[in-house]
């Protein structure tokens, strides 16, 4: 069982990249390795490190590798996040890409080519790093393809967003050979109809599947900061994948995770996080847990919004959060420790419609009959799944799930 950090750094936010400061980093990672987790999910800005659609900066590179090296030195290993992209409510997109240069990030060929070569110099200059895990291909990039909530998409067809994703991960395989290779998308893809980055690609291209967990999406609005469901968010998400996984035994990942403000009170955040890492430790197949965020953004940094600043494990200047200390304490219990949770045998009926479109993905969003079966199923003490409708009867799939009993949203009560 992995857990890990998604690494914020404590001077200058993700803005350090600008005047990058290796001591500052080993102490951030010297206060992360503290905590007993075993890696950091990091963030070059893609603006700084490819700020030409033909220029990849080699001391921005040099300056990543350094990074990952002083994590190794910690015993932690590294996923990287290429296309930065989206972060904490802010855009980050080279100049090439907007205004008088302005093509869609997806389908316009020079883009899309400039993109493959950046991923695949940043998992080339890794891959011979033992303590490289792989390349996620950027932080919940789907959110530039629709709008809302984006407010200036780059608007594109599933099928579009399939051909890009197939592309960019085959770039970072060409870098870094049989590594861990993912894209990450954020709750639109699972709850959108809209979305064209769909719950299929999420759930069978890359190496894994990695869910983002956020209760402000209207659960704990819904349930309370202490509800069941709001509690069993992230291992709803987990559980939902599975549904349109080909791979029955396929990895999730859930790589972002968090206790924002005030929906979760800082009182609450411990509580928060152990029952959260509680539940979703009942997932067979999880890959491991990695929270949001290592670090405090400074109050010294402007226009964030509010719940941003303080969603760290650690504070700004590196004391331990009793979130934190909940991690450390649930890291250190599982360390070593075989994660072999018993199959889920009940299975939730979802039909979004086409399978690989999902139309209809609504229906598992809070408030829409799957979702709102899966956390009354839940509450009840059931450990439910999930099964596409058309997927329902089909014996083998089922048993290659442990799944015994099917059962539907209006079933439940």
């Amino acid at each position: 069982m992995r857990f890990g950090v998604n690494y914020t750094p404590s001077q200058g936010w993700f803005h350090h990249w600008l005047d990058f400061d290796l001591d500052a980093v080993r102490a951030d990672l010297d206060a992360i390795a503290s905590l007993g987790v075993d890696h950091v999910r990091v963030f070059p800005l893609w603006p700084v490190f490819q700020p030409n659609r033909s220029l990849i900066r080699p001391r921005a590179v040099e300056q990543l590798v350094a990074l990952a090296d002083a994590a190794g030195e910690r015993g932690l290993d590294v996923n990287v996040d290429g296309l930065q992209g989206h972060l904490s409510s802010f855009d980050f997109l080279p100049a090439w890409t907007r205004t008088w240069h302005r093509r869609n990030l997806f389908t316009d060929p020079a883009v899309v080519t400039a993109q493959a070569e950046y991923l695949r110099t940043l998992a080339a200059a890794l891959a011979d790093r033992p303590n490289f895990i792989g390349m996620t291909i950027g932080n919940e990039i789907a959110q530039f393809a629709a709008g809302p909530p984006h407010p200036d998409p780059d608007r594109i067809s599933a099928e579009q967003a399939g051909r890009w994703l197939a592309t960019v991960l085959a770039a970072c395989e060409e870098g870094a050979p049989g590594r861990t290779h993912l894209h990450a998308e954020y709750d639109a893809s699972w709850y959108q109809d809209d979305q064209p980055f769909t719950p299929a690609h999420a759930a069978r291209l890359g190496a894994l599947t990695a869910v983002h967990s956020w209760v402000f999406n209207g659960t704990a609005q819904r349930h309370g900061k202490d509800g069941p469901a709001t509690y069993g968010h992230a291992a709803y998400l987990v559980e939902l994948s599975k549904a349109w996984a080909d791979d029955p035994r396929r990895p999730v990942w859930l790589q972002e995770v968090g206790a924002p403000q005030p929906l979760i009170p800082a009182e609450h955040a411990d509580r928060f996080t152990e029952a959260t890492i509680g539940a979703v430790l009942d997932c067979p197949d999880l890959w491991g847990i990695t929270w949001w965020c290592s670090h405090d953004v400074s109050r010294d940094l402007a226009d964030f919004p509010e719940l941003e600043y303080s969603l760290g494990l650690l504070t700004n200047d590196g004391a331990v959060k009793p979130a934190g200390k909940a991690v450390a304490r649930l890291a250190a219990e599982w360390r070593g420790r075989d994660h072999s949770p018993a199959p889920r045998t009940t299975a939730l009926v979802v039909d979004a419609g086409d399978d690989d479109l999902a139309p209809h993905r609504s229906v598992c969003a809070p408030g829409g009959p799957v979702f709102e079966a899966f956390a009354a199923l839940a509450a009840e003490g059931v450990r439910p799944t999930a099964v596409l409708a058309s997927r329902a009867a089909d014996a083998e799939h089922l048993a290659a799930r442990g799944i015994t009993e099917v059962v539907t949203p209006d079933n439940v009560a």
